[in-house]
């Protein structure tokens, strides 16, 4: 197995992009990437998306992306895991440069989630749970989420707000990044005021989907390091899942396939999560971002919503998450998530965050997440001194 690197890195912001389709978000994102690396050419194109097919009445993304971006002829595919998909892409282009099957190899995560509003935008979400016994019923993502929060605040006695420091945190970091679709901070206490989506997960509560594009380029460790002076190195890879109804699982409230994923990630990278000195958590909603940080060995069951309130959570914090604003502030452009949480990880190793810098940033947690929790995927990224 070859040792992995990321060479290069883009992105566009997060918005409601009327006036552009797949393509041509996908677009400005490679070519920023492409620009970052130095290079014009790659062997594969490897396409994170969750609902082209529903939203955008486009499959067939693979190749769609590769030709606009003039890579027509180089292998490319697309990969769908919910709003896991570009953490799953992550992985699919890390394995085929690990194996020798591609050099370099481009990872881009694209999504159009604003074009259709209402009704239309549920009934696609929802195609993320198990259609027979959630969907079926009426089930939303965040309908169910907020069982799960419900079920959580009784189990482990917590306020609901509690979960406030959270959301102050992402926006206060969102608001400092310019590819953020929201830079606005959130006062102490409006937490509680905002309306709800489902009782108790309200609009502070959840992350708004939004249109956006960030991409990736990867090749082995040996190359990058003569290509790029700050490569990236993938120092840990892994997916796992678990049963997409909740009712299902043998705990709801405990994340399995985060466990399984980043437990696998710290063995390969032969850390502890102690190692770490930040995490990109999969923030759709607050109570996902408690349960991934007692998931992945942050907290012990039912204190995951304490190491918001004391707060080590923040950029000065001992485990910085959410840096660049998260899903919540930056927003959740569905299937391009995983890679735009790649991408600001990168940017925090190669000391090139701007303002949302962590200091002495060497080893981050990329961890992202299909649904609620169906998939996770989970990367350990490593600053190449």
């Amino acid at each position: 197995m070859h040792d992995v690197s990321i060479i290069g890195v883009g992105q566009v912001p997060v918005s409601e992009h009327w006036d552009m389709g797949l393509r041509q978000l996908a677009l400005g994102a490679i070519q920023a990437a492409l620009g970052d690396a130095g290079i014009e050419r790659v062997d594969a194109v490897v396409v994170g998306n969750a609902l082209a097919g529903n939203l955008s009445a486009q499959n067939h993304v693979g190749a769609l992306v590769a030709e606009y971006a003039g890579l027509s002829g180089a292998e490319a595919y697309r990969v769908e895991a919910a709003d896991a998909s570009g953490g799953l892409a992550l992985r699919q282009g890390y394995l085929a440069v690990a194996s020798g099957s591609a050099e370099t190899v481009l990872v881009v995560g694209v999504e159009k989630a604003t074009d259709r509003t209402g009704s239309e935008r549920d009934t696609a979400l929802a195609t993320v749970l198990d259609a027979d016994y959630e969907a079926a019923g009426g089930g939303t993502p965040a309908a169910m989420a907020a069982l799960l929060m419900r079920r959580y605040m009784h189990e482990y006695g917590v306020a609901l707000d509690q979960f406030e420091p959270f959301s102050v945190n992402a926006h206060a970091n969102g608001s400092l990044n310019p590819f953020a679709m929201y830079r606005n901070k959130l006062r102490p206490g409006a937490f509680g005021k905002a309306p709800l989506v489902a009782d108790p997960v309200n609009l502070f509560d959840s992350a708004p989907e939004g249109d956006g594009a960030a991409a990736v380029i990867l090749t082995t460790t040996g190359r990058a390091v003569d290509m790029v002076p700050r490569p990236v190195r993938v120092r840990g890879s892994a997916a796992a899942t678990d049963a997409l109804a909740l009712h299902n699982r043998a705990d709801m409230l405990f994340l399995r396939a985060a466990n399984l994923a980043a437990g696998r990630a710290y063995e390969q990278a032969e850390i502890t999560p102690a190692d770490l000195q930040l995490a990109e958590l999969h923030d759709s909603y607050t109570i996902l971002t408690a349960l991934q940080l007692e998931a992945t060995g942050f907290a012990r069951r039912g204190e995951g919503v304490a190491l918001a309130a004391d707060g080590t959570i923040t950029r000065a914090g001992r485990l910085p998450i959410s840096t660049f604003g998260g899903l919540k502030a930056r927003g959740n452009p569905l299937g391009a998530t995983g890679v735009y949480q790649a991408v600001e990880v990168a940017l925090q190793l190669r000391r090139d965050a701007g303002e949302n810098q962590v200091d002495n940033a060497r080893l981050g947690l990329v961890l992202s997440i299909g649904g609620l929790g169906g998939t996770a995927v989970a990367h350990i990224l490593e600053r190449v001194e």
